[in-house]
Parts: structure tokens; sequence; C-alpha cells
């Protein structure tokens, strides 16, 4: 039996072997990948850490157990407001400077963008809304509202 025939007749099964024993493979090392990930964030799930909820919330850990995934674990999202969520609510733990925004650095954003918004000349001029009874700019008497 030469090996064209021998292909001809067990080359799918063959083939389809191979292919079984590739998704079990591979299925098996998803798997322990995701395992190990699921273990790294469970030690680093404590009291204070920095995560990032599934909702896009960010927050600080006050108290959370590893041992009962049904007990909430309580988030810190904002000083003195304590929020409970479930504790696989928490997507991932947020590395210090890593894409996190401080209070001080919003707080410097904001202040930039305000003054950006009144550097620009007559943008930030105030303009009288129709109806109001502001004075008119053009000679100087109140505008009467528009019926």
């Amino acid at each position: 039996m030469d090996f064209a025939t021998f292909f001809a007749n067990y080359g799918l099964i063959i083939l389809l072997g191979a292919l079984l024993i590739f998704m079990f493979w591979s299925s098996r090392r998803r798997m322990q990948k995701q395992k190990a990930e699921q273990e790294a964030k469970a030690r680093q799930t404590v009291p204070g850490a920095e995560v990032l909820l599934q909702g896009g919330l960010y927050g600080t850990i006050v108290s959370y157990d590893p041992d009962n995934l049904d007990q909430p674990a309580v988030v810190e999202i904002a000083p003195g407001v304590d929020i409970k969520v479930h504790s696989q609510a928490i997507l991932r733990i947020v590395e210090p400077g890593a894409g996190a925004v401080t209070e001080d650095e919003f707080a410097e954003a904001e202040i930039e963008a305000a003054d950006a918004e009144y550097s620009e000349g007559d943008a930030a001029t105030p303009k009288p809304v129709e109806g109001s009874t502001e004075p008119d700019a053009d000679n100087g008497t109140d505008a009467k509202p528009k019926a």
C-alpha cells in the first residue's frame, strides 16, 4: 500500500484527531492562563487597593473577603462615600500611575480648560439671551421681552 492510498483512506480521520487534540490543548492552556490571572487579581485585591469596577467607577477597596465571594465588597468611590458591590464587579486592580487621574491633576485640568475658554476673547463675552431684560448693547435701554 502506498502513501496516496493510505492518506485517501485514513487521512481525514488523522486530520480530525489532530484537530481534536489541538482544541483540547489550547482550551486547557487558556483555562490555566485565566486561572493564573484570577489568582493574581485575588492576591492584589486587598483593602487600600485602587480598583476599576465594571460600571466604570474607580475606587479604593475598604473591605473584601476573597474566601466568601457572595459577601459584597465595600468600595470607597469618594471621601466618605462607600458603596457595596458584588465582589465579581471588581474588573481589575489599577496600578498607580497607569492612566488614573489624581484629584490634583483633575483640578489642574479643569483650571486650564477654564482659562482657555476665557482667553478666547469675544467668545467669553456673554450675549444677551432673547427675551431677557438685560440692557441692550446698542442704545443702553432695557430690552423688552418679545411677545
